[in-house]
C-alpha cells in the first residue's frame, strides 16, 4: 500500500482547519486521504471539529448543546456533509472524541463511506479491541504517546496484533527506524502525526512509515511523491 498523505485538519495551513473548505483543497492538493476529529451534536449527528467547545467570534459554542444545522452555519461540517462535498474516495482517519458518537459515525461511514478506508484513531487499547469485535471491516488506529505505553513497545505491538489493531500512531520525533521495523514484524502500519517539514517528512519516509499527517498538503504530497519516485 502506497505511503497515505493525510491533510491533518483538512490541511489547516491552507483554508480554516475542519471546514468543508479545507477538506476539499486537501483533496486538490493531492493528498490521499483527510483527517478529523469527531463529536456528536445535540441531535445525535457525527460533526468534524477538534474540540467539544469551540469560540467563533466572541461567542463560545459548545458542541453538545448545539444542533448540527446550526454548527453547519458555523463552518462545522458534520461527517455527512463531508461525503455531500467531496465523496468517498480517500482515506479518512477520524479521531474518537466522544465515546457516544462511535455508533452514528460508523452508521454514515456504512450509509456513504468506505469502512475499509475508515481509519478511526483512539488512545484505549481495551476500547478498540471492543472496536473490533463489534466492527470487523473498519481500520483501528492506537493513538497514544509513547511515553504512556505500559511496559515494553514490543509488548504493546504483540497487545495490538492480539486484538486486530491495524495501526499505531505516535508524534514523528517518537518513532525510530527500529520502532518502525517492530510494528511492522507484527504487521501493524506505523503512523507519524506532526509532519511538516521536508527532512522530517524524509526522516519518516526513510524508517518505512506507512502513514504522514500534515497540516501543509502540498508539501507533504511533493516530498512523499519525490521520495517514491527514487
Amino acid at each position: 500500500m502506497p505511503v497515505i498523505t493525510f491533510a491533518h485538519r483538512g490541511g489547516r495551513a491552507h483554508a480554516p482547519e475542519n471546514t468543508l473548505e479545507a477538506f476539499e483543497r486537501g483533496l486538490e492538493l493531492g493528498a490521499s486521504g483527510l483527517e478529523s476529529d469527531v463529536w456528536l451534536s445535540r441531535d445525535g449527528q457525527p460533526v468534524l471539529v477538534h474540540d467539544d467547545v469551540f469560540w467563533r467570534g466572541l461567542r463560545r459554542v459548545h458542541v453538545k448543546s448545539t444542533n448540527a444545522d446550526e454548527l453547519a452555519r458555523l463552518r462545522v461540517p458534520s461527517l455527512t456533509d463531508l461525503f455531500d462535498a467531496v465523496g468517498a474516495e480517500y482515506e479518512l482517519s477520524l479521531d474518537l472524541k466522544d465515546v457516544e458518537a462511535v455508533g452514528p459515525t460508523l452508521d454514515v461511514v456504512g450509509a456513504r463511506g468506505h469502512a475499509d478506508r475508515t481509519w478511526l484513531c483512539a488512545y484505549g487499547v481495551t476500547r478498540l479491541g471492543r472496536l473490533r469485535e463489534e466492527h470487523p471491516d473498519v481500520r483501528l488506529v492506537n493513538s497514544r504517546p509513547r511515553d504512556r505505553i505500559e511496559g515494553s513497545v514490543e509488548r504493546h505491538a504483540a497487545r495490538l496484533a492480539e486484538l486486530g489493531i491495524d495501526a499505531m500512531n505516535m508524534r514523528h520525533t517518537e518513532w525510530t527506524a527500529g520502532l518502525v521495523t517492530l510494528f511492522h514484524r507484527f504487521e501493524i502500519r506505523a503512523f507519524a502525526w506532526d509532519v511538516q517539514h521536508v527532512r522530517h517528512l524524509r526522516t519518516m519516509l526513510d524508517y518505512g512509515i506507512d502513514a504522514v499527517y500534515s497540516d501543509r498538503v502540498d508539501r507533504m504530497v511533493a516530498t512523499v511523491s519525490e521520495w517514491s519516485a527514487t
